[in-house]
């Protein structure tokens, strides 16, 4: 009698999550398995990447690449029977690369592999010159007394950490984002890092610097990301030499005005059309690759997935699947502050929200970012995807780059997390071309997607 109970509360606690966690009937669920099913087999998300990385190819935020890729993503949806398609424009500030190049001058004259990071100031057509000042991270520049890094080429060489969910990215992209205007305060002619990346090619890394959106005074020093492997060839020689000198040039230009845009798409509800399950990609990509890994995977998975459902459905889902390629993410996450602000009156009625943001490795985990007492709810979405071998993950998903606006208004996210292992020995390089993309891994990819999208648009759950 003690032990019952004692018992009563934790059983009834527990029925009550398992009653939570079934709210989506198993007809639904059995209906979303066999959606994904037929989704892998499908090449639609596979075909439409290559159809933006090769008709397209490169598309920076602002520029008329970008401007291109709008129009092909409007004729790509049209053509596919969306609804409701449409282009909201915004304003932002255009850079774009000039001449990037750098040699030791001395003691072993050399070239090395740089590129310009996005955001970066020129150093004028005849470049600068100066000695080498090397730091292991970015606190020990920080730290550096100033006369130790004034009138010097600065270098932090800090070395990313390889991971499956990417979590060494933030740390390692601080050097990226700080190290120009850490430089400028200290005198610095010029500010180098180690590639914000894994790779061990002779590719440099770019990436964007302060958000487009943060850009004023300070202006940074002109800064580099130079390749691991000349990072390594720099410190052998300071190893063996008291100085090292290099030559740096960089010809980058601010433009003050461009435009950009989200691509917006719809698939309207039947019951409750003004419920929105909102998915997304940004259509955008740094310049050196055709962004087919970032990120055009992205695009053809949301696309290729919303379409799948669309087909099974002709009446449509019980809510609203709002696909939004979304503009300048690149840059500062500028579309997806621009949707959020545009739809701020609106974002009540969004049920749930996620972007493909992190390559085409097969997913592996999904996670949740909710409120507590509906994480069983939410995990529900997610229930085919488990039954494709992916661990039920955790609650601290945040949706995705672009959800970051809609995530701290409240907004519901799920995170249907890729394999990253070699994710950043791709990211913003040159490298990032089609045939780096697994189709099998990508229609995964696109199996994963319809299951969730289905669930989320014909479920009756709220996930506040």
């Amino acid at each position: 009698m003690f032990r019952h109970k004692l018992l009563t509360p934790a059983l009834t606690l527990l029925l009550s999550l398992q009653a939570l966690a079934q709210t989506i009937s198993p007809q639904l669920e059995a209906r979303a398995a066999l959606l994904a099913s037929q989704a892998e087999q499908s090449n639609l998300g596979y075909s439409i990447v290559e159809s933006l990385t090769t008709e397209v190819g490169p598309r920076l935020a602002g520029t008329e690449a970008e401007e291109r890729a709008r129009n092909w993503a409007v004729a790509k949806f049209e053509s596919m029977g969306f609804a409701n398609v449409r282009v909201e424009t915004f304003a932002l500030p255009v850079w774009e690369r000039g001449v990037e190049w750098a040699q030791i001058t001395a003691p072993y004259p050399q070239p090395l592999v740089v590129t310009a990071l996005g955001g970066s100031i020129s150093t004028g057509p005849d470049g600068v010159e100066g000695e080498l000042a090397s730091f292991p991270s970015l606190n020990a520049l920080a730290t550096a007394p100033a006369e130790i890094v004034k009138g010097k080429i600065i270098l932090v060489d800090e070395v990313m950490t390889r991971t499956q969910d990417g979590s060494g990215y933030s740390v390692a992209a601080a050097k990226r984002r700080q190290a120009a205007y850490i430089a400028e305060e200290k005198g610095a002619l010029a500010a180098l890092i180690r590639s914000v990346g894994t790779s061990s090619h002779r590719f440099a890394h770019t990436g964007q610097m302060r958000r487009v959106t943060e850009v004023g005074e300070p202006q940074g020093v002109p800064a580099a990301a130079i390749s691991a492997p000349d990072a390594d060839q720099l410190q052998r020689i300071l190893a063996a030499h008291s100085s090292l000198r290099l030559r740096l040039v960089l010809t980058p230009e601010r433009r003050p005005a461009g435009v950009s845009g989200n691509v917006i798409a719809e698939i309207p509800g039947r019951e409750a059309p003004d419920e929105i399950v909102l998915i997304g990609a940004h259509l955008d990509s740094w310049d050196l690759g055709t962004g087919a890994v970032d990120d055009g995977a992205g695009v053809g998975i949301v696309m290729a997935a919303a379409k799948a459902v669309m087909d099974a459905m002709p009446n449509g889902p019980r809510r609203t699947i709002r696909v939004v390629l979304f503009g300048a993410e690149e840059v500062g996450v500028v579309g997806g502050k621009a949707y959020a602000e545009a739809y701020a009156n609106e974002l009540a009625n969004h049920i749930v929200a996620s972007e493909s943001d992190f390559g085409a490795g097969r997913i592996w985990r999904f996670n949740t970012g909710v409120v507590e007492d509906k994480v069983q709810v939410a995990q529900a979405l997610g229930s085919v995807v488990r039954s494709m071998g992916a661990g039920p993950g955790s609650n601290a998903a945040t949706g995705g780059p672009d959800m970051k606006y809609l995530r701290e208004a409240g907004v519901p996210v799920v995170g249907l997390e890729q394999n990253g292992w070699d994710y950043f020995d791709l990211h913003h390089t040159p490298n990032d071309t089609l045939d780096k993309i697994d189709p099998q891994d990508l229609a995964q990819n696109v199996a994963a997607w319809t299951s969730f999208i289905y669930l989320a648009a014909n479920s009756e759950d709220s996930y506040r």
